[in-house]
């Protein structure tokens, strides 16, 4: 019964750390990887159901579009208050 007991809390800590090793990318990765991995998977729509292509190419092209705006109003922002 204590054998039992042990293994099974052997198993949960087993799986808490590869958890943790996932979440905070113990296996050699840095937070600036892991932070571009993130935004490649979002821009990429693999957040999207794989079976949409419609859904995943539509979600492709506004973030892309949301992206780019952001990045014109930041350098309209920039050359009318900045920069003038």
């Amino acid at each position: 019964m204590a054998e039992d007991r042990h293994a099974k809390a052997a198993e949960q800590a087993r799986r808490e750390l590869e958890h943790l090793r996932e979440e905070t990318g113990l296996l050699g990765a840095s937070s600036m990887v892991r932070a571009t991995r993130r935004a490649q998977a979002h821009f990429s729509g693999a957040d999207a159901p794989q079976n949409d292509p419609a859904e995943i190419w539509g979600r492709r092209i506004g973030r892309a579009l949301a992206a780019s705006f952001v990045v014109v109003l930041l350098w309209w922002l920039a050359a009318t208050y900045v920069f003038a």
